[in-house]
């Protein structure tokens, strides 16, 4: 928030989840306080009913973009980031009883074995996936059953690099900081009523559209027996989703400058974002793994 107070921008969503209405505890959508006065687009806008991929979400939030003066797109999905800059190819279309058919099979044999059959067909996809993501694992199955070919051909991106115009900013913490970051935020957002708003999902006819979704930590509290234990899990599961996701920034952005919020200024941050433009002036960009969900500072 300091930064788009400094910049006079304003901020945009580039996180699918935090886009949906209904979801604002869960996944951090930043609430009035948080928002300290900057314009914020693209928070809480579409019901859970609404289907996503990273071309048609990338649409939206070009339209977001285009509204903002200037503007800072926050994200911390690196596939959906790359709809937003267009450098994927035409989405897939998986007929949905293939899609339900994956996952009755995960309910059946559990994510693990449904990595291991992964692994088996495509080992890059696979090495990339955590063998409990389940998520993950059944979107690249389906896409498979669905081609024919390798999902990890299907997902590599047309274009790399930072788009014309752009500068990026990774926000990563050290790995420890990062951890106790997702404690307290799970906690907090318990504590903010996180239950009662799954709970409201669930009377309004919704659990369905919810767990064809899976945004992180719902499911285990539509599921919850003991709300510690839930807790727990959910702390571990997100800890280790950032931990894949600094990965994945790394690896695809390696030219991105990162900047510490624990331990570097505004100042600096500004001064990694001050250098030139791959292109004429465009939005400011700020990605990172602990943007989105629990993870979110």
């Amino acid at each position: 928030m300091a930064l788009a107070q400094r910049l006079g921008a304003w901020i945009v969503n580039g996180d699918p989840f935090q886009a949906y209405r209904g979801l604002a505890i869960g996944t951090g959508q930043p609430d009035e306080r948080e928002q300290g006065g900057v314009p914020h687009l693209g928070y809480g806008e579409l019901d859970l009913d609404t289907v996503l991929d990273p071309a048609s979400f990338g649409d939206r939030v070009r339209g977001w973009l285009a509204q903002a003066p200037r503007a800072i797109l926050v994200t911390g999905s690196g596939l959906y980031l790359r709809g937003i800059w267009e450098q994927l190819g035409p989405p897939v279309e998986v007929p949905g009883a293939l899609t339900e058919r994956v996952r009755a099979w995960q309910a059946r044999l559990g994510p693990e074995v449904l990595h291991r059959f992964l692994r088996a067909v495509d080992p890059a996809r696979a090495s990339v996936l955590h063998p409990r993501d389940g998520a993950r694992i059944q979107r690249a199955l389906a896409l498979h059953l669905a081609t024919g070919n390798r999902p990890s051909d299907l997902l590599e991106p047309q274009r790399r690099g930072i788009p014309v115009g752009w500068k990026a900013l990774v926000v990563l913490p050290v790995r420890e900081a990062q951890r106790e970051r997702v404690d307290r935020r799970v906690r907090a957002m318990v504590a903010a009523g996180w239950p009662a708003e799954v709970e409201r999902i669930r009377q309004g006819g919704l659990e369905a559209a919810l767990r064809r979704l899976r945004p992180l930590g719902y499911e285990a509290w539509l599921d919850s027996r003991d709300p510690e234990t839930t807790i727990s899990g959910i702390i571990r599961s997100t800890q280790a989703y950032a931990k894949r996701q600094v990965t994945f920034f790394r690896n695809q952005w390696p030219e991105v400058a990162a900047w510490d919020p624990d331990q570097e200024t505004v100042e600096q941050a500004l001064e990694r974002l001050s250098g030139p433009a791959a292109g004429p002036e465009g939005p400011a960009q700020r990605q990172g793994p602990d943007s989105r969900g629990p993870g979110r500072a």
